[in-house]
């Protein structure tokens, strides 16, 4: 199967050439395997570029990729060549990821690590699996966020709509709100430190939206995360004949993942999300959202009323760094937050096939939406829609050496 060998020299904290010098290459050569290419990035969207130039010069067969990224970048390389006219889809790409990004959430949902684990061996383990031949590969599902613009009556004609794919993530509220502004700190920290910096600026935001939630195939219903019995249950708004859930805002939190269960090595936001991985074919999101309005002490929005809620919140994804704990928290009848009772859960936790988010049009930051770290902005009257996709057949998508 032909080899290539990309990295992206300036993500994370630009360790990646020394870490394929002195680590990857070696590596491949220890076991006489020889690279038909061997690439650096050099700007944004060249990595989709590299990997279709050498899927053309090997076609109609799968080859095996040897990425040197962060999450961003895998994005990037999803997108560019989903944007690529062709009159058929192309091979599949089967994936060895060495995790070089700052929170590299793909690669550590797929290799839990340990406080035994050698940092530099950790990072190749993506790679062992490629060299050692006993491995298996595993598809991964994509999340497909589509921006629609508002409807306009002919003759008048509609802009475009906008899409982007994911591999990880999908969200707007506080999440979105982070990515966009943890942008201006990059330079000065490259570490996961610079999206709490950000959340601190933004814990306060309520965002005003309407969604709907639509069902997945198979259990044909949106399913919502039930602590108690420690599984999804059937959504009480969603029927076989009726199965669209619709909820109005505020939110506060509203993040959907495909193929990891956290955003960081520690931060465990859709802690069931993995069991997915061991339904092959099954294209589902697994979503978590806030909403002050589900807080029984919930009067009305102020300043005082935002202040106050962004503690819970806090509290929140302070439990989701212990193991996930956050999907068990429940609201005791004054408001406060506990692990007992029956009270209603503080985090809604669903698996759906897709969701829609149409924001209000005058909340501005309702508007932004993260696709894999990538913001993007609903224009006025538009909504965003996204869709779980899985690869059309064992012969095309991307497949991860794990």
């Amino acid at each position: 199967m032909p080899l290539l060998v990309v990295y992206n020299p300036v993500c994370g904290d630009r360790s990646a050439r020394a870490l394929f010098d002195d680590h990857v290459l070696p590596l491949l050569s220890q076991h006489n395997l020889n690279p038909d290419q061997v690439v650096a990035t050099e700007s944004s969207g060249h990595v989709g570029n590299i990997v279709a130039d050498f899927l053309t010069s090997h076609p109609d067969q799968p080859i095996s990729v040897i990425l040197g990224s962060g999450d961003g970048t895998l994005h990037e390389l999803i997108n560019v060549l989903n944007n690529i006219p062709s009159s058929k889809p192309f091979p599949r790409i089967h994936l060895a990821l060495v995790p070089c990004g700052t929170a590299n959430a793909l690669y550590s949902s797929l290799f839990l690590t340990t406080p035994e684990d050698d940092p530099v061996q950790y990072k190749l383990k993506s790679v062992h699996a490629f060299v050692s031949g006993n491995h298996r590969s595993v598809p991964l599902n994509l999340a497909v966020s589509v921006i629609s613009p508002p409807h306009v009556a002919p003759p008048a004609k509609a802009a475009p709509k906008q899409s982007s794919i994911s591999a990880v993530v999908a969200s707007t509220s506080l999440h979105a709100s982070i990515l966009h502004d943890s942008e201006a700190f990059r330079e000065t920290d490259p570490t996961i430190e610079r999206f709490k910096t950000a959340a601190f600026q933004n814990i306060t935001r309520w965002y005003y939206a309407t969604v709907k939630l639509f069902p997945r195939k198979g259990p044909e219903v949106v399913e919502v995360y039930d602590p108690a019995m420690g599984t999804f249950v059937p959504h009480e708004s969603s029927t076989e004949d009726e199965p669209i859930v619709d909820l109005i805002g505020p939110f506060t939190y509203f993040l959907s993942t495909v193929n990891v269960d956290r955003l960081e090595p520690a931060f465990r936001i859709t802690p069931k999300a993995k069991e997915l991985l061991q339904e092959e074919g099954t294209a589902a999101l697994d979503l978590v959202m806030i909403r002050p309005m589900q807080d029984p002490s919930y009067v009305m929005d102020s300043e005082e009323a935002r202040k106050a809620f962004a503690e819970k919140v806090g509290a929140v994804l302070g439990a989701a760094y212990q193991d996930g704990a956050h999907v068990n928290l429940r609201y005791a009848e004054d408001g406060s937050i506990t692990t007992e009772g029956d009270g209603p859960t503080v985090v809604e936790y669903v698996r759906c096939g897709g969701w829609e988010w149409e924001p209000d049009d005058v909340d501005e930051r309702a508007h932004l939406v993260c696709a894999d770290g990538d913001i993007l902005t609903i224009p006025t009257g538009g909504k965003v829609t996204c869709t779980a996709a899985t690869p059309m057949n064992d012969q095309t998508g991307i497949a991860l050496y794990a």
